[in-house]
């Protein structure tokens, strides 16, 4: 079967707000040296500040993936001026997730092709995303995709004098 991508309803959105909260939460612990409280404020404040109207929220596309009846996961990107990221000419991504029994079956790939073909339908003229510097398996899936680095952002831990 094919997998599709339809527009999220909110009672979906509620089902998912929490996870992608945590989640992404759990990341800016592990990568921006955040502590938990913290990094949950800023996860809830920039979600808030994404999605004020929710799955109506205007420059947004909110798409759940599906194969048949079963969904697989789900994209969230923003359209151009929208936001701080892409700019005025750049779509976003500002999340893209498989849910973990779906994994590794080529899903990421076909949502990132079918959101590309569904944003040059509307004129967008490129897309662009962040990534974690030790995501490599979705750095190696970007760059399959034809995704180029164009900017990196670096850091070293230091042990600070006691």
């Amino acid at each position: 079967m094919e997998l599709t991508l339809t527009p999220m309803t909110e009672e979906e959105l509620a089902r998912l707000w929490e996870p992608l909260e945590v989640g992404y939460a759990e990341d800016l612990v592990a990568h921006r040296g955040m502590t938990p409280e913290a990094a949950r404020e800023r996860s809830a404040q920039q979600m808030r500040e994404g999605l004020p109207a929710g799955a109506a929220t205007e420059g947004v596309l909110l798409r759940v993936a599906r194969v048949g009846d079963t969904e697989v996961g789900w994209i969230w990107v923003s359209l151009p001026g929208v936001g701080t990221a892409g700019g005025p000419t750049q779509a976003w991504i500002l999340n893209i997730e498989v849910h973990p029994a779906y994994q590794g079956r080529g899903h990421a790939r076909r949502m990132i092709q079918l959101i590309e073909a569904e944003l040059a339908a509307l004129g967008v003229p490129e897309l662009g995303l962040n990534v974690f510097g030790t995501n490599t398996v979705a750095t190696g899936l970007y760059r399959s995709l034809g995704f180029e680095v164009t900017a990196q952002q670096m850091a070293k831990r230091l042990d600070p004098a006691g």
